[in-house]
Parts: structure tokens; sequence; C-alpha cells
């Protein structure tokens, strides 16, 4: 596979801060259930960050703060030193405008579990769409950088076919490559191998290393330990919607400290 992925939408784009994110004190209710108990998380650039725990602990919930895709009640997100989602009047939050929340969210890339391509358009298209409509970038642009990031995802030969003639992986190498389209500061990734094939899961692992290698800020949640303990900077355990620890990869696996960690680790690895 092809390498410099980044070089395809002509590098990383110049951050406004070291800080991408910086999440503090954060907390989501889901009607009477509380699902973020005053989460706070602080990622630099080039940082990647792996993000693991049980079914139920908040790590898809709180990846989808940061996006705005969940709205939060208290705390504050920044993300490239923009407040996300709010502004605030007299101490407090108020819910900004959706224009001003979709011109956010073109720092933000996220991929999800299962790929969210349009079915009615070509995978060249997938691409392109968003650049064009949201960026305002020439067709012939978008295009031609569209391509570029097929060839980085080993996925040239299939710029004209359609979402539902791909395998799993392949899907989700487009969405990938959809994602860095917008060029992104922050790429959020939600269980990105969960809904593969146990043999696709190594393609779209290449893809996401690779990225790691070149410098993009990343918040991963997964359960590919071998992921995290390879390209991971930190990983961060949550359980009952808070984070409990957080460490080095060499911390995680060899000496955690908490026991809901422990236990958890011991189921999976």
């Amino acid at each position: 596979m092809s390498v410099n992925i980044l070089d395809a939408i002509g590098g990383l784009p110049r951050p406004e801060t070291d800080t991408v994110v910086e999440a503090t004190a954060v907390e989501k209710w889901f009607g009477k259930l509380h699902v973020l108990k005053g989460v706070s998380l602080t990622v630099k650039r080039r940082e990647v960050v792996v993000v693991i725990g049980a079914s139920g602990s908040g790590k898809t919930t709180f990846i989808r703060c940061i996006n705005h895709l969940e709205k939060i009640q208290k705390g504050r997100i920044f993300v490239n030193g923009h407040l996300i989602g709010y502004r605030e009047e007299s101490g407090k939050l108020v819910e900004d405008k959706e224009r001003n929340i979709a011109k956010q969210r073109q720092e933000i890339g996220m991929v999800f579990q299962r790929f969210n391509l349009f079915p009615h358009m070509t995978v060249l298209d997938n691409i392109t769409e968003a650049p064009m409509k949201v960026r305002g970038v020439p067709k012939d642009e978008a295009v031609t950088t569209g391509r570029a990031l097929l060839a980085r995802v080993g996925l040239s030969m299939k710029e004209a076919v359609y979402p539902s003639q791909l395998s799993g992986g392949q899907q989700q190498r487009v969405a990938i490559a959809r994602a860095l389209a917008m060029k992104p500061a922050l790429l959020l990734f939600d269980e990105p191998t969960s809904a593969l094939d146990p043999e696709m899961i190594g393609e779209v692992l290449d893809v996401m290393k690779e990225l790691a290698i070149e410098g993009m800020t990343m918040i991963v949640v997964s359960h590919e330990m071998g992921f995290a303990r390879e390209v991971a900077d930190r990983v961060v355990m949550m359980d009952d919607g808070r984070i409990i620890e957080e460490g080095t990869p060499e911390h995680f696996f060899t000496a955690p400290q908490h026991e809901r960690t422990k236990a958890f680790l011991s189921k999976i690895l």
C-alpha cells in the first residue's frame, strides 16, 4: 500500500493550537440516564488516543459529543481552539446556530461503525460531495484529491462502483478517505472494525496506522488491543460514564492500576 496518505490532501491542516481537543467536566443525560459523568480529556496535536471500555461505558457517546452529534448538558468541549456546538452567554452554554456548528464540524472527521456511505452515489462521488458542497472546493480539485485518496487506501480501481459492490473493509477504507477529503484537524473513529469480518480488519487498521505515522490527530474507540499497543500514544479506560484510568500502552498492558481496568483487560486479552 502507498505511504503518505496525507500527501493526497496537501498534508495536515495548519493547527490553530497545539491542543486539538480540550474536554472539561462533560455531562450528558439521555432522559434520566446519566451517560457521561464529568469527563475531561486533553488531546495534543499529532496524538493518537485509544478509548477502551465495556459496552455502555460512554465511549461512543463521548466522541459523538466531540462532534456535536450528541448535545451535552454541562461542561465544555473545544476543538482546535473553538467551543463546539455552543457559545457562551453570561457564563452559560447556549446552543450555537446550525450554520456555525456545520462550520465547526469541518475541522472534525468521523468514521462510523457502519460506514454511512451514500448508497446511491459512486465511491468517488461519496468522497467529493462534502468538499464541493460544504467547503466550496471546485469539482476538478475535489476529483483530483478524491482519486489521490483512493489510491492511497488501495482502491483506485473502485472509484466508479457503488458501496453495495464493495466488501466491508473496502467500504470502511472509502469512509476514511471521505473523512480525510475535508482536511480535518481531528479524526474520530467509532469502533471502525467492529462490523467487519476478521480477515478485513487488518486492511482498515493498516490505513489507520499510516495516518498515525503521518501525524493525524486521532481519537479511536476500539477493542483492537493490538492496534492500541502498537499505535496509541495514550490509552483511556472508561467505565460507567467516567474516565477511570489513562496512560501509555506500556502502562496499560503491563501495570494497570484500577481494578476495573484489570478485570476488563483480563477478559479481552
